[in-house]
């Protein structure tokens, strides 16, 4: 599957979805905006499809955010239900998502990597959310995202400034999960085998939990989690009696997703 400005491989059962505007710095534009909310309802619709990279083509640029170029020209800054680049505003989505981010991640493109599961890092990525210095706020999550992963006043030092923070910078903060000086795909390779290695089922409870409890008491939490629907699936699943099963008889789990 390719588009104009993404194109989206498929490597078993992961998803790879690579922004392919370089010489735009992989800025988003309407169109832009449409083809990646259609690869991510593809990701989420398919049953065999289980975890997904997000990263952006050539070495300079994740994603530079909105064009501000389309903006400037009368273009709007529409974007589809589901947010900037069809992800920010995809709650529902219980598949864990990895952000490859293989150079500058500013505005819209570090709201893309803070909608993200995980977050792996060329050495040479920068991160900011600059949107004041053009009269503008992050509008697509950032705001909310940020100050939840690192802490109220370390957000604040960076959203009121727009400061740019380097990756390494970025990982003591806590936003990265890692760095790397080589291919930073690989890297997300990696951390993607580390979850196919683990059940899907168990994989999508775990992040439907932890996200729905994140504003909850842990005694609240713990009790409605029952509820879940990606728990009660996993309750109910193959993989929840294959894992114990491949345990006890000393052999690698087969997992089914179901």
């Amino acid at each position: 599957m390719t588009g104009p400005s993404i194109t989206v491989e498929r490597d078993g059962p992961l998803t790879i979805i690579t922004l392919a505007r370089p010489e735009a710095h992989n800025a988003l534009h309407a169109a832009a905006h449409e083809e990646l909310a259609a690869a991510f309802d593809a990701f989420a619709a398919d049953p065999d499809q289980w975890v997904a990279i997000i990263t952006g083509a050539g070495e300079k640029a994740f994603c530079a955010g909105h064009d501000l170029k389309q903006q400037a020209s009368g273009g709007g800054m529409a974007t589809p239900p589901s947010g900037f680049a069809g992800l920010t505003a995809r709650f529902d989505l219980a598949k864990p998502v990895i952000a490859a981010v293989n150079g500058v991640a500013m505005g819209g493109g570090f709201e893309i990597a803070l909608a993200c599961d995980i977050i792996v890092a060329q050495s040479r990525a920068v991160f900011a959310l600059p949107e004041p210095r053009v009269g503008l706020a992050a509008l697509a999550g950032g705001m909310q995202r940020l100050p939840r992963a690192i802490g109220l006043k370390q957000a604040m030092g960076m959203m009121l400034t727009g400061r740019r923070v380097a990756a390494e910078e970025g990982m003591r903060l806590g936003f990265v999960n890692a760095v790397t000086d080589g291919d930073v795909l690989a890297l997300a390779r990696q951390w993607a085998a580390d979850i196919l290695a683990c059940s899907p089922m168990a994989v999508r409870a775990t992040k439907d939990a932890v996200l729905r409890g994140l504003d909850t008491p842990a005694e609240q939490a713990m009790a409605e989690q029952w509820s879940y629907p990606a728990l009660e699936a996993m309750l109910l699943s193959h993989d929840a009696a294959e894992g114990p099963a491949a345990f006890a008889e000393k052999r690698a789990p087969m997992w089914k997703g179901c």
